[in-house]
């Protein structure tokens, strides 16, 4: 074993210290448009160039750029005229907002919201509650009242949730074979981008987004299209009102925002009105039974703490929650992405 002097601490530190630069970096030239500049002009173009088309700092975007080089986010190639800046193929993909797997979205959400309530995480700790009023100044008796506490923030929010579900929702439905369900409630479905995969994926079924009449309004104006006929609404608060018969209900990232009576109350209702035979799918990301792990998990545990009532949860707790409802055959699939898969049958 050897000793303390072989583990290079201070580059560890140093690495971790830098994290909340390197995503700052990467929110900003989001935000600016520097990737979408640079698809729309179709070939490189040089940081004068880029400034004065974003109306910004010469210097200022000379460093921006630079920095997004070093994160691997730009290219660079120097020439006679000085360096010109294209998109890399990851940023193309995931940071334009044209893209159909485009992260800008949860990008910005992130970037104006949750860093917001990060700044307060020590007192999350000391607390074991969301940091809302120190964040927005607004009550933090109701976690969902402050995350939509305005029309604006509550279609960055679903706009983000649907810009993770373009690139994870597919596997995670497809984590077990669930053709055989063909009547779908996707509860806090919110803008349909999960319930759009899944009957791209099994086109014998019909999804009913089922949430707040609020969401609901801005999901029918902003997301889902009149001619996606597979997909319908229900308006309603899942914890109060009633939930209707179906044979598969999908939950996806929503036990993790409630704490464990929270979520046994939920599960009952859904076990409730499950047809026999049916089933429900919980889409969350598992932390190792050990909870050593994984860090992404961890992490997201912590955004739970300053933004939520809940946490990240391991398999067997999951699994726990599923049987104290009444679940049966409950399965397992990682998928070795950012969300696994947990199957409860009735």
């Amino acid at each position: 074993m050897g000793s303390t002097e072989d583990l290079d601490y201070p580059q560890i530190i140093v690495q971790y210290s830098n994290g909340f630069l390197i995503s700052k970096v990467m929110f900003t030239a989001c935000e600016l448009g520097v990737f979408d500049l640079l698809l729309e002009s179709g070939k490189p173009l040089s940081s004068d160039a880029i400034a004065a088309l974003l109306g910004a700092n010469t210097i200022g975007v000379e460093r921006l750029l630079d920095a997004c080089v070093g994160l691997k986010l730009l290219a660079v190639e120097m020439t006679q005229e000085g360096a010109l800046y294209r998109n890399t193929e990851i940023s193309n993909i995931y940071l334009t907002k044209s893209s159909p797997k485009s992260q800008y979205h949860i990008m910005m959400y992130y970037s104006n919201t949750v860093y917001l309530c990060w700044q307060y995480l020590a007192d999350a700790v000391r607390e074991g509650r969301n940091q809302y009023e120190r964040a927005f100044g607004i009550s933090s008796k109701d976690p969902f009242g402050a995350m939509y506490r305005s029309d604006e923030e509550m279609l960055k929010f679903m706009a983000g949730q649907n810009s993770v579900w373009s690139i994870c929702g597919r596997d995670v439905l497809a984590a077990f074979d669930l053709s055989p369900f063909t009547q779908i409630y996707d509860l806090g479905g919110g803008g349909g981008a999960l319930a759009r995969e899944c009957v791209s994926l099994y086109p014998n079924s019909t999804v009913t987004i089922y949430d707040l009449p609020k969401v609901v309004q801005v999901a029918r104006e902003q997301f889902v299209f009149p001619e996606e006929r597979q997909i319908a609404f229900h308006e309603g608060d899942f914890f109060i009102d009633s939930i209707p018969e179906a044979e598969l209900y999908l939950l996806s990232k929503i036990l993790h925002d409630w704490d464990d009576d929270k979520c046994k109350q939920l599960l009952t209702k859904v076990y409730k009105a499950c047809k026999p035979g049916g089933g429900v799918l919980l889409v969350e990301s598992l932390l190792n039974e050990d909870k050593s792990g994984p860090v992404e998990t961890q992490l997201y545990s912590m955004n739970m703490l300053v933004q939520t009532e809940g946490k990240e949860r391991t398999a067997a707790e999951y699994s726990k929650l599923l049987e104290a409802a009444g679940f049966g055959v409950i399965q397992v699939k990682r998928t070795g992405k950012l969300y696994d898969a947990v199957l409860g049958r009735k």
